[in-house]
């Protein structure tokens, strides 16, 4: 991966795109991305090409101190006018991608705003992203921490009602990453992002599954993509398990390079299966409670390495020969083992989540996305009970 900028790769998934013979629909993306130590004093120059002379700028108490900043500093001396939209946390101290954030950020972005931009991890990017689809606004990306794979995407996980649900939305036309800030970041925070990617290994096999039994979309191409940023991330635990600016350029060209292999498709099958699906019923389930939400990438690699014992015993069970996607999965143990080197949780227990809580996600997650998986299988077809 190294050796070639991710804008050039981004040429090259296009051109790949255009010739690809899987028969479904590809998007062209044209995003402007800066990875590089120092990438935030680029911001206003893309900011003056693109002649945006007026933005707001999102961010809460931690991604102020992160790199906001800093940004709101390079802006004002730049000359570009400059509103700060602050958002506090809840009483439970967090901000959450629900109706009330939605509000916050709609009631704070003016008319005349040329550009949003984004400082943040996962859940202020979802904001931004759905409230500037709204308003027809473009946004600018600043990721704080290399945590999710999401800062490219077109979809807006949102909780209404309680439940995580998807919306159309946008993603940024440019991403400014800077190594410095990536670094600093909290190594549990870089660890989410490690196991978000590891989650692409029962992603991309419930990817096969749903292509072989539930005859949905599928392509060569966006498959490769993310493969070869999940094995780069596991070529590289060590150095992402460190925390250096080596280990964050990694870990977060492949957190991209994920993104888009679901931009390309405009789905997010190739990153999002079982794993992903029992992430979120966990997340409603603590949101119900009023619990602390848990890091989304902590609770997809934890469970990526249970599901991976799972779906090998679905292959030694032999009932299906599509099941043969789920044979070289790594065993659980590895998979925890990887994800505690990285500093994150690899347990439930480690999560703080019951048994109870499991079962009933591993029961009922399947029922969140009309998407077959082998959690599909293992709750609907196996047992002949419908949804």
């Amino acid at each position: 991966m190294m050796g070639i900028s991710l804008n050039e790769r981004i040429a090259e998934w296009n051109k790949e795109a255009g010739q690809c013979t899987c028969g479904n629909p590809h998007r062209t993306v044209e995003m402007h991305i800066c990875l590089e130590d120092g990438a935030l004093a680029q911001l206003t120059p893309y900011l003056s090409k693109q002649n945006y002379k007026k933005v707001t700028v999102v961010f809460d108490e931690h991604t102020k101190q992160a790199a906001g900043d800093e940004i709101i500093t390079y802006l004002k001396s730049a000359g570009v006018i400059t509103k700060e939209l602050f958002l506090p946390g809840n009483t439970g101290g967090e901000v959450v991608a629900d109706e009330a954030f939605i509000v916050k950020v709609l009631l704070g972005v003016s008319k005349d705003t040329d550009a949003v931009i984004a400082v943040g991890s996962g859940t202020i990017h979802d904001l931004v992203r759905f409230v500037c689809f709204k308003m027809n606004k473009p946004f600018v990306s600043v990721p704080t921490a290399a945590s999710v794979d999401g800062f490219t995407s077109a979809g807006a996980p949102l909780i209404v009602d309680g439940t995580k649900q998807t919306f159309q939305a946008i993603p940024p036309e440019a991403i400014f990453a800077d190594l410095s800030v990536l670094a600093k970041a909290p190594q549990v925070m870089t660890a989410a992002g490690f196991g978000d990617m590891l989650g692409k290994f029962t992603s991309l096999a419930d990817w096969k599954i749903s292509r072989d039994l539930g005859e949905e979309p599928y392509c060569p191409l966006a498959y490769r993509m993310t493969e070869e940023a999940l094995m780069e991330c596991v070529h590289h635990v060590n150095e992402i398990a460190e925390g250096s600016k080596q280990g964050v350029r990694i870990l977060m060209e492949a957190l991209i390079a994920s993104g888009i292999s679901m931009l390309i498709i405009d789905h997010s099958r190739p990153a999002s299966g079982g794993e992903h699906h029992i992430s979120h019923r966990l997340e409603m389930e603590f949101l119900q409670q009023g619990k602390k939400a848990i890091l989304h990438g902590a609770k997809v690699g934890v469970a990526s390495a249970l599901l991976s014992d799972v779906y090998r015993s679905l292959y030694e069970s032999g009932q299906e020969e599509a099941f043969d996607a789920y044979k070289d999965l790594p065993a659980r143990e590895q998979m925890q083992q990887w994800l505690s080197r990285t500093g994150g949780p690899s347990t439930i227990q480690e999560l703080g989540v019951t048994d109870e809580q499991l079962e009933r996600a591993m029961r009922t997650a399947h029922t969140l996305r009309a998407r077959y998986t082998g959690l599909k299988y293992l709750n609907e077809i196996k047992t002949g009970h419908e949804a």
